[in-house]
């Protein structure tokens, strides 16, 4: 009898730990993250910034710092959101902002909401910080921009010039601008890339197909590699390794009581 005992109370306390390790797990994926990933050098890429409500209160706005060395094309305007943009005495975008709009209430407790942009990779190889900031109703801000170590960590892009490293890219080869943001502070769908119509060789031919390739990617809302995070994998698999120990050591506990029952 003690030791049913013994082996059903370890049975309780791993049940109670891998419940415990899964909302944990829930909560350590649950950031801001940009993907895909891994991206090829000089290519337009379509990312991702995905956007989750960890509060219990609407995240009402977001806005994202353009990394150096990746030049900001154009966004996809999203019905409930006013999108502004800054840039510098360059006319470079360095910033991009999401804002509710209208009756929007925002994102939620428990939801999760993806914006849409196309950007141009730099020309070598490097690790983009993409760092953010998330506000909520009440006023208070959330930095996602320390190290992946932290609690709030920035996401990161590889680039990389390796295309099988970065096969969801857009083409590959140095491109040249085929359009740019015209207006630094307009609302949603205001904002637009003009193409070069000047150009009529064979490489300004290549540049707006792989334009138009990013672009459509965007419009039809299927983002590459939407969470490919190696860390939010690795707590997957680590919360499923320990939710079958728990189920195995379950069956065990109840066949050990079975079999005493029976003597």
């Amino acid at each position: 009898m003690k030791k049913t005992s013994w082996i059903s109370k370890l049975t309780s306390t791993i049940a109670t730990g891998t419940a415990a390790f899964m909302l944990f797990a829930g909560f350590a994926s649950a950031h801001v993250t940009v993907s895909p990933s891994v991206a090829q050098t000089s290519a337009w890429q379509t990312y991702t910034i995905k956007i989750p409500s960890e509060k219990e209160l609407p995240t009402t706005k977001i806005t994202m710092k353009v990394p150096e060395g990746v030049a900001f094309k154009q966004y996809q305007p999203l019905a409930g959101w006013k999108i502004t943009t800054e840039k510098n005495d360059s006319n470079e975008v360095t910033s991009i902002t999401w804002e509710i709009d209208g009756d929007n209430e925002g994102i939620l407790a428990g939801q999760f909401q993806q914006f849409n942009f196309v950007a141009q990779n730099p020309k070598a190889e490097a690790e983009v910080v993409w760092d953010a900031f998330q506000y909520y109703s009440d006023g208070s801000i959330v930095e996602w921009t320390g190290q992946p170590s932290d609690s709030n960590p920035h996401s990161i892009t590889t680039i990389s010039e390796d295309p099988a490293a970065a096969g969801n890219a857009a083409a590959d080869g140095d491109h040249h601008s085929a359009g740019s943001a015209n207006d630094g502070h307009d609302s949603a769908g205001t904002e637009g890339a003009a193409g070069d119509n000047a150009a009529t060789d064979d490489t300004q031919a290549n540049d707006d197909t792989t334009l138009g390739d990013a672009l459509n990617d965007t419009v039809t809302g299927e983002p590459n590699n939407t969470d490919t995070d190696p860390g939010t994998l690795k707590l997957q698999q680590a919360t499923l390794i320990v939710s079958i120990l728990a189920l195995i050591l379950s069956f065990l506990g109840i066949a050990l009581a079975t079999r005493r029952k029976k003597r």
